[in-house]
């Protein structure tokens, strides 16, 4: 099982860029009916670490930091194997590695244990 992510890049302030998060066989370890659900976090340096986004991948529900709310989108492919993050009106202080995670079971009791390696955004001013 495992979290892969690509898109990072470095663009201008108001620009965009589209993060992608390959979550491989989660589908297939994920009990039928339980909710499994795919996060988005970034941890700029001397910053705490933020829960950017997240999608229930069985009922589809989203949550955003009010930071991105409005200009960050989160979706999944048909196959919900592949989650996006859609990132609109970047600002310079998007600037931080982005991570994306997953957290199984109802209610996502936790974050600790499904990490990707990370993808760096750049926005610069």
């Amino acid at each position: 099982v495992q979290l892969v992510e690509s898109g990072g890049g470095l663009v201008q302030t108001g620009g965009s860029l589209r993060l992608s998060c390959a979550a491989s066989r989660f589908t297939s370890i994920v009990p039928s009916g339980a909710d499994h659900g795919i996060a988005w976090f970034r941890q700029a340096p001397g910053k705490a670490r933020e829960r950017v986004s997240c999608l229930s991948m069985r009922d589809g529900v989203t949550y955003y930091a009010d930071s991105v709310m409005g200009r960050f989108i989160i979706s999944s492919d048909s196959t919900r194997s592949t989650v996006f993050l859609q990132m609109d009106s970047l600002k310079p202080e998007d600037t931080a590695p982005y991570y994306c995670a997953a957290a199984l079971g109802n209610g996502w009791p936790t974050w600790d244990d499904y990490w990707g390696q990370g993808t760096q955004v750049t926005v610069s001013s």
